[in-house]
């Protein structure tokens, strides 16, 4: 019995950890097949351009549903982050000072969030989908409902330029990715992290200082959910109070497509980047096929629920 739970937790390891990149790479290759068009030079760098702002942002949430929480605010953050940058640089300010106030209100409103679960005692489903709201409604009356444009030249470069060929939102997501590897595997909050999403309440009798690893966790989704504001400010040239509707969902199907479990405790950074190139190449290749964007919700739908059944399974 103990040697068949054994081959049975082994097996259960390789799926976790195999099986979403051969569903990426199986994937690919039917894209390949069905469009001539996947595999040339300028859809690709597109698609890894696009598949940034999700990354970023589901590096933070990586870190929340390892601790067996969850964040519902970031899609509004971006929106938030992203027009607060905009309307300060629409109104005359630097691009640096535009962009710190930018990330400063990500990382605050992430802040707030871990604060409202740690010491207002309340469920972060319920703590972030009330600061989804708030952000969203805010955002709404900074820019009026309204587009903000006229944002300066040089600041497109970080959403539309190019370093040695390759898109700069790409290679700022592969730095923050390298650091969150090294931040899991070889950091002792990492470690912590890790142990909170096993079991808290075992891990605050074993000594750790769970409410402020949690505060720092939300905290870094917000700064991140910032950063992809930014970002995908830069590339639209534009601040747009819509913007981020619906990223909370892919985020999340991208770490649970990835192996992280929703339970918390287990999973990977680099599983959730191959779960965000799933998101990311899947969406490409509908529009590559025209398919219907009403039938893309239905799959984008489908493989969500495909993810949290399998999180279930294991």
């Amino acid at each position: 019995m103990a040697a068949e739970q054994a081959r049975e937790k082994v097996r259960t390891n390789i799926i976790r950890k195999m099986g979403p990149l051969l569903g990426l790479i199986i994937m690919s290759m039917a894209l390949a097949f069905l469009s001539d068009r996947f595999l040339t030079v300028n859809n690709l760098l597109n698609v890894t351009r696009q598949v940034s702002i999700n990354a970023i942002i589901s590096v933070g949430m990586t870190l929340v549903i390892l601790t067996g929480g969850i964040d519902l605010s970031v899609g509004s953050i971006v929106a938030m982050s992203g027009s607060i940058t905009a309307g300060l640089m629409a109104s005359g300010q630097g691009i640096v000072p535009s962009v710190a106030a930018g990330l400063v209100i990500g990382g605050v409103l992430g802040l707030i969030n871990g604060l409202l679960i740690t010491k207002g005692k309340i469920q972060p489903f319920i703590a972030t989908m009330g600061m989804m709201t708030v952000a969203r409604g805010y955002t709404l009356v900074y820019t009026e409902g309204r587009p903000i444009t006229g944002l300066l030249e040089d600041f497109r470069w970080l959403g539309g330029g190019y370093i040695a060929g390759i898109p700069v939102p790409v290679i700022i997501m592969a730095l923050i990715f390298i650091i969150a590897y090294v931040f899991l595997k070889k950091n002792q909050l990492g470690r912590y992290i890790y142990a909170i999403g096993g079991n808290e309440e075992a891990a605050r009798l074993s000594g750790i200082g769970t409410k402020k690893i949690l505060v720092t966790v939300y905290t870094l989704s917000g700064l991140l959910a910032g950063l992809s504001g930014i970002i995908l400010t830069s590339r639209l040239n534009s601040a747009q109070p819509t913007a981020g509707m619906g990223f909370e969902l892919d985020a999340i199907a991208a770490v649970v497509l990835g192996g992280t479990s929703l339970a918390g405790g287990i999973g990977t950074i680099g599983g959730t980047l191959v779960g965000a190139m799933v998101i990311g190449i899947l969406d490409n290749g509908l529009n590559l096929l025209n398919v219907s964007s009403f039938y893309q919700q239905v799959a984008k739908g489908a493989v969500i629920l495909l993810a949290v059944l399998l999180d279930r399974k294991k």
